[in-house]
């Protein structure tokens, strides 16, 4: 329906706009922008790192965290809130880029374990560094015209999801 609806209503640089966002794209991104994401990624961490023991505790399950005194459901409806409002932040000023929450929390935990006391951190600094190395890298290797940061994300992504996936279903 997308596609349908880029084609039958969008002109060429609506078009264009258009799938740059849905590909991913930092390019049109200004500092107002930079600070708006900051706050709320900023902001949803510390909310998040509040939460590090019950996150911890619901990697045992629902019962066992229960049986710890977490308020399940409040506490997921608490965490999800402000999971989604930071990836609708994210998403709202960069488009959708792909893999970068899939892989690069696997990655985080090999490296600093499961306690997302330390996870959390891990997998926002990796990933801001990830997402630095790859824009300069798309813009790099396609100048003049930068390949929209999704793409990149996704070439790295992919291989590393699949890797991953066969890993778990050697151990599985």
């Amino acid at each position: 329906m997308t596609s349908l609806i880029i084609f039958a209503f969008a002109d060429s640089d609506e078009t264009r706009g258009v799938m740059f966002w849905l590909l991913g794209s930092l390019e049109g991104v200004r500092w107002d922008d930079v600070a708006l994401c900051a706050i709320v990624v900023v902001a949803g961490s510390v909310l998040c790192l509040r939460y590090a023991h019950a996150l911890d505790a619901f990697a045992f399950g629902e019962d066992v965290a229960a049986s710890l005194g977490i308020h399940v459901a409040s506490t997921r409806a608490i965490l999800l809130i402000a999971t989604a409002l930071i990836t609708a932040t994210l998403v709202s000023v960069a488009g959708a880029i792909g893999f970068v929450g899939l892989v690069l929390p696997h990655a985080a935990r090999l490296l600093v374990g499961p306690r997302h006391g330390r996870l959390i951190p891990a997998t926002a600094i990796i990933g801001a560094t990830f997402m630095v190395w790859v824009d300069a890298g798309s813009r790099v290797a396609f100048s003049p015209t930068p390949l929209p940061v999704g793409v990149g994300t996704a070439l790295v992504g992919v291989p590393v999801f699949i890797a991953l996936l066969a890993r778990r279903r050697r151990r599985g």
